[in-house]
């Protein structure tokens, strides 16, 4: 196998892009949780979200026909395609603010300390210490 550092290219991941009906509303829901304050929009379809001294980028894009997927994973349901872990300090603490972010608490916790929700449009996200 060729890594990239022999092929002479190199790799940066540097965000991640989640679908949604609402781009403006999801990016709100994720800068208020983790704390961001760098937004950049492209339209109406598009907003960016990070921190302005570097890190992951989280964008959001309009997905006309998006469906939230379904938590536990079912073999007819729509399929996560990814989740985001988040690290905290205080479990309780952290889960009550995503809570009155507008977060759910999916009924299926697989562990004890981890909290798994789902944001606005329905994404599952894990909260963990």
């Amino acid at each position: 196998m060729t890594t990239a550092a022999q092929a002479g290219t190199s790799f940066t991941l540097r965000g991640v892009t989640l679908d949604c009906e609402d781009p403006r509303q999801l990016a709100a829901f994720y800068r208020e949780l983790l704390g961001l304050s760098e937004t950049r929009e492209g339209g109406t379809d598009w907003v960016t979200i990070g921190d302005p001294t570097g890190g992951i980028l989280i964008s959001f894009q309009r997905a006309l026909h998006y469906r939230p997927p379904v938590w536990p994973p079912e073999v007819e349901g729509q399929q996560m395609m990814l989740h985001l872990d988040i690290q905290v300090d205080d479990l309780t603490a952290a889960a009550a603010r995503a809570e009155s972010l507008g977060a759910t608490r999916m009924e299926f916790q697989p562990q004890d300390d981890v909290r798994v929700y789902a944001d606005p449009a329905g994404h599952p996200f894990c909260l963990f210490v």
